[in-house]
């Protein structure tokens, strides 16, 4: 395969992926009821990520195949904290917060050295929602409804990006993000799925 057929693969491949990515995760929490184990945490720095990351793109003018999906991923992302704040009673909560991403959405292209410091940020706003997805799960010892599926599509989407970013732009920063959200993606999914393991067995056992 040459490169160019290799790089338009990954390209797509990670856009078709990302088309679905979370919809593992809104099916799990609508089907349970509950938003158990999802750390609403994790989901607003995720948010925050993904804003910063497709702005920072944009205002460069990179090849709109190399971020297409964070518009996407933003989309599912707010579906999924509206089925949060609804299933914990704080749905009232949705307008504060789609005023503040909006705000700050608008603010980062005022100056060329906000949106500059802002991506300079982004692979610790990224990382920490990761962080706080696995402090929620190492406090509750329990995957809860968290999706493996998501994680794992996550993973992929990340090493993907990985290679058609070196292949494209060169960004040091931008790969450096996708190198350690890949690392931290897997991460999370390897815990989810030893909790849901161990539950599995519990079940068993009973």
């Amino acid at each position: 395969m040459s490169a160019d057929a290799l790089l338009h693969l990954a390209n797509f491949s990670t856009l078709f992926v990302c088309m679905v990515l979370k919809f593992p995760q809104i099916f799990a929490v609508m089907r349970a009821k509950s938003s158990a184990g999802v750390s609403l945490n994790s989901l607003l720095l995720e948010l925050i990520g993904f804003i910063v990351f497709v702005t920072y793109q944009m205002y460069y003018d990179y090849p709109p195949p190399t971020y297409l999906e964070y518009p996407i991923l933003i989309a599912q992302d707010a579906i999924l904290l509206l089925l949060i704040l609804h299933y914990n009673g704080r749905l009232w909560q949705g307008l504060p917060y789609t005023l503040l991403f909006v705000g700050g959405w608008r603010l980062l292209t005022v100056e060329k050295w906000i949106v500059d410091l802002a991506m300079s940020l982004c692979t610790f706003i990224s990382g920490a929602s990761k962080l706080a997805q696995l402090q929620c799960l190492w406090r509750t010892k329990d995957a809860g409804q968290i999706s493996a599926v998501s994680w794992a599509l996550a993973t992929y989407t990340g090493v993907a990006r990985i290679y058609t970013t070196t292949a494209t732009t060169g960004d040091a920063l931008v790969v450096v993000r996708f190198v350690a959200m890949s690392l931290l993606n897997m991460w999370v999914l390897l815990t989810v799925l030893h909790y849901q393991r161990r539950a599995s067995r519990s079940q068993k056992q009973d």
